[in-house]
């Protein structure tokens, strides 16, 4: 294992400390890791009206004219994802040009005029705006049965003959082997750098590796810097959801993403190889690999080859390589609940096969985000 300093780890978890007591106020529904950007050490307040709010993935700005001295300076208050917001029932107009607020949060890591919006208030009534909450539906108190084909198969989306709804609300949000207990945070951040070891098997130069990414609060993150889509397990470690379409007629799933920057996989059920095609991809490697999948009973069985290294895998940087395949098994329980099971091979970056399993929840009649990456990501 990397040997570190008890000065430097003791440094690390008193950071994290203020990051996980930061996160519990609201700012845990951010879908790229925040803190890589704002310092949790920096808090600030300002004062001031807004002169326009951008509505706009991945997260809305509400620029704000603060006086400073004789001068007027502007501030971007960087916020919740325009979807999150919709969904706690806030809108562009909830805040307009020319009204007074009182803003507390935390700077940016550079320096610039820009921080994390924790609480937004009107100043002239005290009046929250853009809070927002859990709102993961309630399961139903006796389990539903499973919806069905006319073939018998477990359908993997809405129920035959209706439309709209998400898989969402994974109960983990990052990469741990089965059977290892340590406190992360939403973003795969960990509570304890000295825990990093026991996340994984990995090698030596992948462990060293993930402790780097995690030291910097995960701030090389190629989805939020570059758009990289989330390949891997990370397509299904967001609250902004995913959808699997069944086209049976042509023997393939699609996967649709609400995170990411509105990306799709195609999972094959022809029996094909997995090989690239010169029409296609021409065997080059990919963001999601290649898969090809299988009913095992009611389970479908799922096998990945064919990554690029140019993606995070995880939230929370696992490393892996271009040896990496996978084989995910989807099980849906009842007509609300989604048992997803990875087993992750690298040989390049792990000592050995290992497993790792969560649930979802089924969030019916609704529909993926509109979430471009792209849009103000910076």
């Amino acid at each position: 294992m990397t040997v570190m300093k008890y000065s430097r780890i003791k440094t690390y978890i008193n950071v994290l400390m203020t990051y996980f007591a930061l996160a519990s106020i609201g700012s845990v529904f951010a879908h790229h890791p925040i803190y890589g950007k704002f310092d949790p050490d920096e808090s600030i307040q300002i004062n001031g009206i807004v002169t326009k709010v951008d509505w706009r993935s991945p997260h809305i700005h509400v620029f704000v004219n603060v006086a400073s001295g004789s001068d007027v300076v502007n501030w971007a208050v960087e916020m919740e994802n325009p979807y999150i917001l919709l969904a706690n029932n806030w809108d562009d107009t909830s805040l307009q040009p020319g009204d007074a607020i009182a803003v507390s949060g935390i700077r940016a890591r550079n320096g610039s005029r820009q921080l994390w919006g924790e609480d937004v208030r009107l100043a002239d009534t005290g009046r929250a705006v853009y809070t927002v909450g859990d709102t993961e539906p309630q399961k139903p108190l006796a389990a539903r049965p499973v919806p069905r084909w006319p073939d018998g198969t477990p359908a993997l989306g809405a129920e035959p003959g209706s439309t709209g709804g998400v898989w969402s609300y994974p109960t983990s949000k990052a990469l741990v082997e089965d059977g290892v207990d340590l406190a992360m945070d939403d973003y795969g951040q960990l509570a304890n750098i000295a825990d990093a070891s026991k996340v994984a098997p990995m090698q030596d130069w992948a462990l060293a590796r993930y402790v780097h990414r995690q030291e910097r609060f995960l701030q090389d993150d190629p989805m939020y810097l570059d758009c990289k889509p989330p390949g891997g397990p990370r397509q299904y470690q967001s609250d902004l959801g995913f959808q699997l379409i069944e086209d049976r007629k042509s023997a393939r799933i699609f996967v649709l993403l609400g995170s990411g920057n509105r990306n799709y996989r195609i999972i094959y059920l022809d029996d094909r190889d997995q090989v690239g095609r010169v029409t296609g991809d021409d065997d080059n490697p990919l963001f999601y690999g290649r898969s090809v999948g299988a009913w095992e009973g009611d389970t479908l069985v799922v096998n990945t080859t064919g990554f690029n290294e140019g993606f995070w895998f995880t939230n929370g940087g696992l490393p892996h390589t271009n040896l990496l395949s996978m084989v995910e098994k989807f099980t849906r329980v009842s007509q609300d609940t989604m048992q997803y099971e990875v087993t992750i091979n690298d040989p390049g970056a792990y000592t050995r096969p290992w497993t790792a399993s969560w649930e979802l929840s089924w969030v019916g009649g609704q529909e993926l985000p509109y979430s471009l990456c792209q849009h103000n990501r910076q």
